[in-house]
């Protein structure tokens, strides 16, 4: 697990925050992110990729969230939401990170940036993902142990 993608995660809830308060441009907001250097730490093709990657494919994304969570993906709070699209985007669409990673990297934003105890529902909803999404990854893992 490296530093600079944890941080570029980091600035992409962030971005992703601004994004869904504002609908700002996402290539304005990846300039101010650039510009004011919030990305010196960061791996910088991973926060593209997240940043972009979550809106560009947000219908998959908050539908696989909708068959998990207790209510509406848009009345979610704005940081869980936030994270939670990253989450799930790691899991559907970046099959050579563990779930695990992405389970762990979740919950430790969640964390940083929500509220008391959101990490618990980060956790809750991104396992179950994980259950339908990785089974083959989750049965290789159990099997090997």
């Amino acid at each position: 697990m490296s530093i600079a993608r944890t941080n570029a995660r980091k600035a992409a809830v962030q971005a992703l925050y601004q994004w869904q308060m504002t609908g700002q441009d996402l290539n304005e907001i990846e300039q101010q992110f650039l510009d004011e250097d919030w990305l010196k730490d960061a791996q910088k093709s991973y926060f593209n990729e997240l940043f972009h990657g979550v809106p560009g494919n947000l219908a998959a994304i908050d539908q696989i969230l909708s068959d998990f969570v207790d209510r509406p993906v848009d009345i979610i709070d704005p940081v869980e939401r936030a994270i939670l699209r990253i989450g799930a985007y790691e899991l559907l669409y970046r099959l050579n990170m563990p779930y695990r990673v992405v389970i762990n990297e979740s919950i430790n934003l969640a964390k940083c940036f929500g509220a008391d105890g959101s990490h618990k529902y980060v956790n809750g909803i991104l396992d179950k993902i994980a259950q339908q999404k990785r089974t083959v990854e989750i049965n290789a893992k159990r099997t090997s142990q």
